[in-house]
């Protein structure tokens, strides 16, 4: 696929992916969404792909959010839930990744922007940058984040965010959880960098495996979720990097993973 409004490049086990929209602080189109999944298809379907990296062009904003003056006009009700449900889409394709994704939180994460950052599993943000569920200042809810802003916050912090519209600082960001390093502006590349190096030198397979095994049991009970667990404990013990980690690990030595 060609891309329009994404930037994709792959280098050193790295695909990152730059929604380059700067003009619209990197606003959320219909055409964004399309190809954003597009992107993580290929992404996750590339071996030579071992991290994936979200961010935005220019440095004011990561994405505002919705673009509310484009795309979607004229369209009947049944049409336009069929595009919103697309957005809705992304977040489930993410959660199922068998390759970690990283936040590069180069501006303001706003809005629908807020909810990519949280569909990331790890964020790296500038230390200058505002985060916040703004839509009911003009009328509007953030229905599909809100499922994603939940489990991360709890009932309290998220409706504080979705009821209000305010916006919160890096710090409190931060000590929500919803933030993983706050650096400053010129330190976001290494910060990033230093992340996904870490990220690259684990298993694929065994990354691939626990990821995917996360998410699936995030919204089991805790008997479910357990027994669930066990079998997948199996069949990562099976695997050629789990015993290649073992033997590396008695013989002091670097494991060298085969990705099987």
């Amino acid at each position: 696929m060609t891309f329009s409004v994404l930037l994709y490049d792959v280098r050193d086990g790295v695909a990152t992916i730059t929604i380059n929209r700067p003009e619209a602080r990197n606003a959320i189109s219909p055409q964004v969404v399309a190809e954003l999944r597009e992107a993580l298809r290929q992404a996750d379907g590339d071996e030579a792909v071992r991290v994936i990296v979200l961010t935005g062009a220019g440095d004011k904003a990561f994405c505002a959010g919705g673009d509310l003056g484009g795309g979607g006009g004229g369209l009947g009700y049944l049409d336009r839930y069929q595009l919103n449900r697309q957005f809705a889409e992304f977040f489930k394709e993410a959660a199922a990744l068998g390759k970690p994704m990283v936040a590069r939180v180069n501006g303001h994460a706003l809005a629908g922007g807020f909810g990519l950052m949280l569909a990331c599993d790890f964020v790296i943000a500038r230390d200058d940058v505002d985060f916040g569920t703004p839509e009911i200042n003009i009328g509007l809810f953030p229905y599909v984040i809100a499922a994603t802003i939940q489990r991360h916050l709890g009932r309290k912090r998220t409706l504080d965010l979705l009821l209000t519209g305010r916006k919160i600082k890096p710090q409190e960001a931060f000590d929500w959880g919803l933030v993983n390093r706050l650096v400053p502006r010129d330190g976001l590349d290494a910060a990033v960098q230093e992340m996904t190096d870490l990220l690259k030198s684990k298993s694929p397979i065994i990354m691939a495996l626990g990821r995917r095994a996360f998410y699936q049991m995030e919204d089991m009970d805790l008997a479910h979720a357990v027994e669930y667990l066990n079998g997948m404990l199996t069949v990562n013990m099976l695997t050629e990097d789990a015993m290649e980690g073992v033997m590396a690990f008695f013989q002091k030595r670097p494991p060298e993973w085969k990705g099987r």
